[in-house]
């Protein structure tokens, strides 16, 4: 059953059987009529071209070529569509089968389709294709010529990487789809499309490896795209609101990447992407938190340096959770694990601060968030400028002016800074937002109301589910084989099994022997005292 017929069933539309519906949906054989509907369908848009030509002769054939322009390759369109019925203009037809002759030898386009429904004539035609009408035929062909202005292969500037592959992904879903398939080049990389929003008919698709992949997750995931029934889809965001297990959270339950290499690498180990056409965000499924915090890059250099460069993430993600809330639990109620010069230095500098350490924290991050939000909607080349003279102007003068100390600056910028260090923006967030809600705690019972909050964070981290696989796998449950991927990276040679949590149809990844083994060093001196002996 193809997507748009359960897509109807999904929104339990009824097929109507009269026949004066069935003479709407069906097209007509008229040539004249059939195109005053496509006009008046269309309010008379100047950017639907109608070109009409003549076709054979005995009889003559009056044809239409018709195309959205901006959306189709217009030299695809000349050369093989205008071109080929101008050189078949006085070809003999009166013992031919019209419509066969023209899909078989007029039409030079390799991807022809052929349909009597104006629904499918509408949608191939506002997707770039090229609709072509015959008159007395009531079947249509539809070419695939689409084109027009597409923007080229570039480095993402979200996910940046120092070492690996620079291709981003762009709108074109084709595009996106053809450069995960040059680097996994697999037969059974299976890519299955599908149409969501009533309005906006958006192009998707799903791709994953037959044979690895989990089958209870891809049908999951087929159901729940099922049910969409949203009224456009502008973004990937919208289908990622609509299909996470839950969407009120502030953890993200579903990936987002503009890279390829990322893309197929979580393809190999069994998830599912998601393609929308028309943004550059390809959505992975199903996800563990862990994820949040390794980018491809991890997998290219060496694994000690991997291993130390996720630990400081995760210590940034922390700092950026709990930073302000431990100076203030620290100022407010445990002033005795400061050491006393510390203290005097912080106590002198807090005297002429009418607040207490709560409010100075909330002034501050909140300044900070509005700096932050006016840098990234502010045009690019005065944005950094206004950000880091606002944030020095700002922090300056509220010292000067006694409403906060320099302590408290220090604080929030160095939790700003660690906030930016994390590689995902949507984990990123979620810790800005969680951040005032330790804060409050700690002005209320200290290091106990951050304790608390920790507490609650686990239990709350731990009730989550992503397409049904825990959250914060494979921590919990606890996984020995998989553990050698999450904070700690293990040597590549080591990842001899896919991820466990994913219940891949195929869970070996690679031989078990794949460790290097340099050559002994007795057999290196015998190498270099025979070739001193040649010499």
């Amino acid at each position: 059953m193809s997507y748009r017929k359960l897509r109807k069933k999904m929104n339990h539309k009824e097929q109507h059987t009269d026949s004066g519906n069935d003479a709407q949906k069906s097209i007509g054989t008229s040539l004249t009529e059939n195109l005053n509907i496509i006009k008046q369908k269309t309010g008379n848009s100047p950017d639907i071209v109608i070109r009409t030509l003549p076709f054979g002769q005995e009889p003559e054939v009056s044809t239409a070529i018709v195309y959205v322009d901006g959306l189709v390759d217009n030299p695809t369109i000349n050369e093989f569509l205008v071109q080929t019925l101008e050189d078949s203009a006085q070809e003999k037809l009166h013992e031919k089968d019209l419509f066969a002759f023209f899909s078989e030898k007029v039409v030079a386009v390799s991807n022809l389709e052929t349909s009597k429904d104006w629904d499918v004539l509408f949608q191939s035609l506002l997707s770039g294709d090229t609709v072509i009408l015959l008159d007395g035929k009531e079947e249509i062909l539809i070419a695939s010529t689409r084109g027009g202005e597409r923007r080229m292969v570039e480095q993402t500037d979200s996910e940046i990487a120092l070492r690996g592959s620079k291709e981003g992904f762009t709108e074109t879903i084709t595009t996106n789809i053809t450069l995960v398939r040059r680097i996994i080049k697999n037969p059974d990389l299976w890519v299955e499309p599908m149409n969501l929003g009533t309005q906006t008919n958006t192009d998707l698709s799903l791709m994953y490896i037959n044979g690895i992949v989990n089958t209870d997750i891809l049908e999951e995931v087929r159901q729940r795209l099922g049910h969409v029934n949203l009224d456009s889809i502008l973004d990937s965001g919208y289908i990622e609101q609509v299909i996470e297990d839950e969407s009120s959270g502030v953890f993200p339950t579903v990936i987002h990447t503009e890279r390829p290499d990322a893309v197929a690498a979580n393809l190999l180990e069994g998830r599912i992407a998601i393609f929308v056409n028309g943004t550059p965000h390809v959505l992975i499924v199903p996800a563990v938190m862990i994820q949040f915090f390794q980018t491809p890059e991890d997998y290219y250099v060496r694994f000690p340096i991997s291993t130390l460069i996720r630990l400081l993430r995760v210590f940034m993600y922390l700092i950026s959770l709990i930073g302000p809330a431990f100076y203030v639990a620290v100022t407010t109620f445990h002033q005795e694990m400061i050491p006393t010069d510390l203290l005097v230095i912080i106590a002198s500098q807090t005297e002429t601060v009418p607040f207490p350490a709560i409010v100075e924290a909330l002034i501050m991050e909140v300044t900070f968030e509005i700096l932050r939000e006016a840098g990234l909607r502010m045009p690019n080349k005065i944005s950094s400028t206004i950000s880091i003279v606002g944030a020095l102007v700002i922090g300056q003068g509220a010292i000067q002016a006694g409403i906060v100390s320099p302590a408290m600056v220090i604080v929030v910028a160095i939790t700003a800074i660690a906030s930016l260090a994390t590689p995902t923006y949507d984990i990123a967030i979620s810790a800005r937002l969680i951040r005032f809600a330790f804060m409050l705690g700690a002005a209320i019972a200290g290091f106990y109301g951050i304790i608390l909050g920790l507490i609650l964070l686990v239990v709350h981290l731990v009730s989550l589910r992503s397409f049904g696989i825990p959250y914060i796998s494979p921590l919990a449950p606890f996984n020995s084989n998989s553990i050698k991927d999450t904070i700690y990276r293990g040597p590549l040679w080591s990842f001899n099994k896919r991820p466990k949590s994913l219940h891949p149809e195929n869970a070996v990844r690679q031989g078990e022997d794949q460790r290097p083994s340099p050559p002994r060093k007795r057999g290196m001196v015998k190498a270099e005292m025979k070739e001193g002996d040649t010499k």
